[in-house]
C-alpha cells in the first residue's frame, strides 16, 4: 500500500469514527435537565426539563439525582406543555445483516421536558392527558428495528451503488426517508447537529436464520420496511392519498449469503393505491366505499412511476376477490392500469382458486408471470464486491389488507427465485431445489411465517391469517381455529381500539402538529361522548339479561308476560339504534381525516 491508499485509509478511518453512533448512554437526571453522555465516545447532549432546549456537548459538576442505561435516543416531540423525550430502554441482538449487528427494540420511555402544565387551562391540561396517553401507545410500538453500525433502511441492491461520498456521511443522511419511522422525532437532534445520537429506525421484520448447505455455512435473511408516507392501522388506513401514497407499503427483502456471494429479492406490496375506505360500523365486514375523485387517475400514476423509478419495471399481482365489495373495487383497479399499460397488471382471484387447501394453483398465477419474473432477476454480488447481476423490476403483490394472501404469495415468489440464486452460485444443482431438503424448506417456511406475523401485528394488531398454506401447503383443523381466534381479534380491535392507536400514528409521524392556542381536536358533541364498546355492552347485555329472566317468570304471572314483551321491544329497539349508529360506537381517530 502506497503512502496516498495509507492516507486515504486513514481518512476513511477518521470519518467513520467521526459518524460512529453511540451505542450505550447513561441518562443522567438533574433537577432542571437531563444529561445523555455517551460512555464509550465520551461526547453529551442535555435538554432543558422546563423548555426543552438542547445543549450539545453540556455537563453538569452536581451529582444526578437518578442515572439509568439507555440505548438510544430516539428523538423528541413538542406538545402542548412542552417537549418529551423518547429513549430506548432495553434492546434485544436478534441477529447480523451484511455483517453488522441488528437489535429490535423491547421498551421506549418518554421522559417529560416541561413545567407549563400547571399553567395551561382546563381544556389544555384535558387535552395534555389525551396526548400524553398516545405517547404510552408509541411506547409499545412493536416491530422496530435499528443498527449503530449500517443503514436498514437501505436494500442491497441500493448500498452497492451508494455514491462512495454518500456512505462517508452520517447514517440518518444516508437513509431512505420512505422507511425511516422516526424521521419526524429527529428534527431538534439534526438542527443541533447531533449525528453521533441520531439512529434512524425502520418498523417491519427482521427474521434471520443460518444452515449448513452442501457442507458450507449459509445464511437467509429477511427484512420488512414498512413505508411511514401513509401509515396508520388496517381499517383507518386504506388505499391512496392524491400524492399516490399508499397504506401498508413494505419493501421487503430476502438476502442469501452463501460461499463468499451475496443475493438478494426484492417484493414490495401496498393497498390498492385507489381512494377508498373501509370504516368500521359494528358489522363483521364493513361495506367497501370507493371515493370518487377527478384525481384518481394521477394519484395512481403517480403511484406506479415512483416504483418504476425506484425499482424498474412493475408486474402487479391484485390478488383480490372477484365478487361482492372486493369484486367492485377489484374491477375499478384493473379499470385504472388500463390507463397504464406500461405496467403489466394481472388479476388473479385467490380465494377461487387456492382456497384454504389449494395451494399448489397458485403454480396458476405463476404460469402467467415467470417470464416477467425471471426477466426482473435478482441482485448478486461475489466476494471482492463486484455486481455480478442486478435486478431490474419487482413484484407489487396486494390483496385487500396485503397482509394474509399477500403474505402466501410472497413466499411463493420468494421460494422460486431462492433455487435459481442457490443454483447459480453452486449449492444446488439445476434439479434441485430447497423443498428437496425437509431442515432447510422448514427454516424457510418459518421466517415466512413469522415476518407474516409481524407485519400483520402492526397493522391490524393480531398474527397473519392463512400461516398454514405457507408452513404446510393447506389448512389444518389447529390453523383454522387459530385464524378463527385471530379474525374475533381484529374485529375487535378495529372496532374499539384502533381509533387511539391511529391517533398516535399520525403524532409520532408529524402528520398532524401540536399547535398551542389552536382549537381543541377532542371537544366532541352530543352523541359521540357516550361511544364505545361499554355504552353499546351495556345496552345489549343488559336487555338481554332483563328479557331473559322475565322470560323465565312469564308462566307464573300474566303481569311478567307484559313485562317480559317491553323488555324485549326495549332491548331489539337499543339493537337498532347501536346498528344504526354503529360508527359512533366504534374507536375512531380524532387528530387527522382519512385521505
Amino acid at each position: 500500500m502506497n503512502e496516498n491508499q495509507l492516507i486515504m485509509a486513514a481518512t476513511k478511518d477518521e470519518e467513520e469514527e467521526r459518524f460512529k453512533l453511540c451505542d450505550q448512554m447513561e441518562l443522567q437526571e438533574f433537577p432542571d435537565k437531563f444529561l445523555i453522555r455517551s460512555q464509550q465516545q465520551q461526547q453529551t447532549f442535555s435538554i432543558d426539563r422546563s423548555h426543552g432546549i438542547i445543549q450539545p456537548g453540556d455537563t453538569c459538576d452536581a451529582n444526578p439525582t437518578k442515572v439509568t442505561t439507555i440505548y438510544g435516543v430516539v428523538g423528541t416531540i413538542r406538545l402542548l406543555a412542552g417537549t418529551y423525550l423518547l429513549v430506548i430502554t432495553s434492546r434485544k441482538e436478534v441477529g447480523t445483516y451484511l455483517g453488522f449487528t441488528i437489535f429490535r427494540v423491547m421498551s421506549m420511555k418518554f421522559m417529560a421536558c416541561n413545567e407549563s402544565l400547571s399553567r395551561s387551562s382546563y381544556q389544555e391540561k384535558k387535552d395534555e392527558a389525551y396526548f400524553m396517553s398516545l405517547l404510552r401507545t408509541v411506547e409499545s410500538t412493536p416491530g422496530l428495528y435499528y443498527s449503530y453500525d449500517t443503514d436498514l433502511t437501505l436494500n442491497l441492491q441500493r448500498t452497492c451503488k451508494l455514491a462512495k461520498g454518500r456512505i462517508r456521511k452520517p447514517l440518518w443522511k444516508q437513509a431512505d426517508p420512505r422507511f425511516v419511522w422516526n424521521r419526524s422525532l429527529l428534527e431538534d437532534l439534526i438542527e443541533c447537529k447531533l449525528d453521533t445520537f441520531i439512529i434512524p429506525m425502520v418498523q417491519g421484520s427482521f427474521q434471520t436464520s443460518q444452515f449448513t448447505l452442501k457442507d458450507s455455512p449459509a445464511r437467509i435473511t429477511l427484512i420488512s420496511r414498512r413505508c411511514t408516507r401513509r401509515l396508520g392501522t388496517r381499517m383507518w388506513r386504506r388505499g391512496a392519498n392524491l400524492e399516490g401514497d399508499t397504506a401498508n407499503f413494505i419493501e421487503t427483502e430476502q438476502l442469501l449469503e452463501f460461499g463468499g456471494f451475496r443475493s438478494s429479492i426484492l417484493q414490495v406490496r401496498g393497498s390498492i393505491p385507489l381512494l377508498w375506505e373501509q370504516i368500521v360500523d359494528l358489522s363483521y365486514k364493513p361495506r367497501i366505499k370507493i371515493i370518487s375523485h377527478e384525481e384518481t387517475p394521477k394519484a395512481v400514476e403517480r403511484h406506479f412511476n415512483d416504483l418504476k423509478q425506484r425499482y424498474g419495471d412493475v408486474v402487479v399481482l391484485d390478488l383480490t376477490d372477484k365478487r361482492g365489495d372486493e369484486g367492485q373495487l377489484s374491477a375499478a383497479f384493473a379499470n385504472e392500469m388500463q390507463k397504464l399499460p406500461q405496467f403489466r397488471y394481472v388479476s388473479f382471484d385467490f380465494h377461487h382458486h387456492c382456497g384454504n387447501s389449494n395451494l399448489d394453483n397458485i403454480e396458476l398465477l405463476y404460469d402467467q408471470i415467470s417470464e416477467d419474473i425471471e426477466k426482473q432477476g435478482y441482485f448478486l454480488i461475489d466476494s471482492e464486491g463486484e455486481i455480478l447481476a442486478e435486478q431490474k423490476g419487482v413484484a407489487r403483490v396486494n390483496c385487500i389488507d396485503c397482509l394474509d394472501r399477500t403474505n402466501v404469495t410472497q413466499s411463493f415468489l420468494a421460494k422460486k427465485s431462492l433455487n435459481s440464486q442457490l443454483q447459480w452460485v453452486g449449492a444446488l444443482s439445476s434439479t434441485e431445489c430447497i423443498s428437496t431438503s425437509d431442515d432447510i424448506y422448514e427454516m424457510f417456511k418459518i421466517l415466512w411465517v413469522e415476518q407474516g406475523d409481524e407485519i400483520s401485528l402492526e397493522y391490524c394488531g393480531t398474527n397473519a391469517l392463512k400461516r398454514d398454506l405457507v408452513r404446510f401447503g393447506k389448512q389444518t383443523l389447529v390453523g383454522l381455529i387459530k385464524d378463527g381466534m385471530s379474525a374475533l381479534s381484529r374485529y375487535y380491535l378495529n372496532n374499539f381500539h384502533d381509533g387511539i392507536r391511529q391517533d398516535a400514528m399520525d403524532l409520532i409521524s408529524g402528520r398532524y402538529t401540536v399547535v398551542k392556542n389552536s382549537p381543541s381536536p377532542f371537544q366532541l358533541n352530543g352523541f359521540e361522548s357516550f361511544s364505545y364498546l361499554p355504552v353499546a355492552s351495556a345496552l345489549l347485555i343488559g336487555g338481554i339479561t332483563v328479557t331473559s329472566l322475565t322470560l323465565n317468570q312469564v308462566g307464573r304471572n300474566a303481569q311478567h308476560c307484559v313485562t317480559t314483551i317491553l323488555w324485549a321491544g326495549l332491548t331489539a329497539g337499543a339493537m337498532a339504534v347501536v346498528k344504526a349508529n354503529g360508527r359512533q360506537f366504534c374507536s375512531r381517530p380524532r387528530l387527522c381525516g382519512l385521505l
